[in-house]
C-alpha cells in the first residue's frame, strides 16, 4: 500500500534542540539525522568532528544555558536538528535475526523512553515500538536520557498497538508481556524464542487489550517487598535476560 509522507524538514518550527556530548555526537554521526545549527563553546567544539556546511555559532556557558531547560547539563553543546523520518514496522520485521523487540504500552515519560532506548542499544535490540498517541515525541530531554541511542535504535510508532502485536506475531516473534502478577518467570518464558518484550507504564502496567495480544505473561524475580520496578529498569533486566539466552557477547 502506498503511503503519503509529508516531510517536516522544511518547517523550522519542528526543529529540536539536543544538548550534551553523547546526544550531540551521536546526532552528528547519524546519516539519517539532518543537523541545522550547532551552538557551542570553543572548547567543546574543538573536540568534535563536524560535517561540512554545518552552521556553528559560539556562545559561553550562560548563553547556552538560555537555550535549554533550567539546569540541563549541556556540556557546552546545543545542536538544532530535524526530527528523524518515520520508521515502518514492516521494514523492521524483515530482519530475521533473534534480536528482541521492545514494545511499550503507553509509556509516556521521556526520561523512561530515553533510558529504554539506551538499554535497547546496549543489548542490541532490533527496535522499540510505541503507539503514536501515547508516547513522548523526540526531544532534547529524551535524547539526553538515551545518551546517543536515539540515533542507533529504530523507533517505530504505530496507530494501533494491538494490530501491531498481531503483525509482530505473524513475523515469528513470541510476545511476552511483563506483569508482576504472572505465574511464570521471564527466564522460563524466553526459552529459545524470538522475543517481543511488551512493557506497560509504571504503576498501571499493561492494558487488558495489550495483555490479551501477548502469547504469555511473565514476571521478573523481584522481592515481594517491592511492588514493581521502574519501567526502564524492568526493560533493562528483561533485555539482559534475552541477550543472555541468545548468547550475546560483547
Amino acid at each position: 500500500m502506498a503511503r503519503k509522507h509529508v516531510s517536516q524538514r522544511s518547517h523550522a518550527a519542528n526543529r529540536l534542540r539536543f544538548w550534551g556530548r553523547h546526544a550531540v555526537e551521536a546526532a552528528l554521526a547519524n546519516p539519517r539525522r539532518v543537523a541545522r545549527r550547532l551552538v557551542a563553546t570553543r572548547e567543546a567544539v574543538a573536540r568534535l568532528e563536524l560535517p561540512s556546511g554545518l552552521q556553528v555559532d559560539f556562545a559561553d556557558a550562560a548563553g547556552l544555558g538560555r537555550l535549554v531547560p533550567d539546569d540541563a547539563p549541556h556540556q557546552g553543546l546545543v545542536l538544532e536538528v530535524e526530527p528523524l523520518d518515520e520508521v515502518w514496522l514492516e521494514t523492521v520485521l524483515e530482519d530475521v535475526s533473534r534480536r528482541p523487540l521492545v514494545v511499550l504500552d503507553q509509556v509516556t515519560d521521556p526520561h523512561n523512553v530515553g533510558a529504554i532506548l539506551r538499554s535497547a542499544a546496549a543489548f542490541d535490540a532490533l527496535a522499540i515500538v510505541t503507539q503514536d498517541r501515547h508516547a513522548p515525541p523526540e526531544s532534547g530531554a529524551l535524547a539526553k536520557a538515551a545518551s546517543g541511542a536515539l540515533e542507533r535504535v529504530p523507533w517505530v510508532r504505530v496507530v494501533n498497538l494491538a494490530r501491531a502485536l498481531d503483525e509482530i506475531a505473524a513475523a515469528g516473534f513470541w510476545r511476552i508481556g511483563l506483569s508482576g502478577h504472572a505465574e511464570r518467570l521471564l527466564d522460563s518464558a524466553l526459552g529459545e524464542t524470538r522475543p517481543a518484550l511488551v512493557l506497560g507504564a509504571e504503576g498501571e502496567g499493561l492494558r487488558q487489550n495489550t495483555a490479551s495480544h501477548c502469547d504469555e505473561l511473565a514476571r521478573l524475580p523481584i522481592s515481594s517487598a517491592i511492588e514493581s520496578l521502574n519501567v526502564s529498569n524492568a526493560a533493562a533486566i528483561a533485555l539482559y535476560a534475552a541477550a543472555t539466552r541468545r548468547g550475546m557477547t560483547g
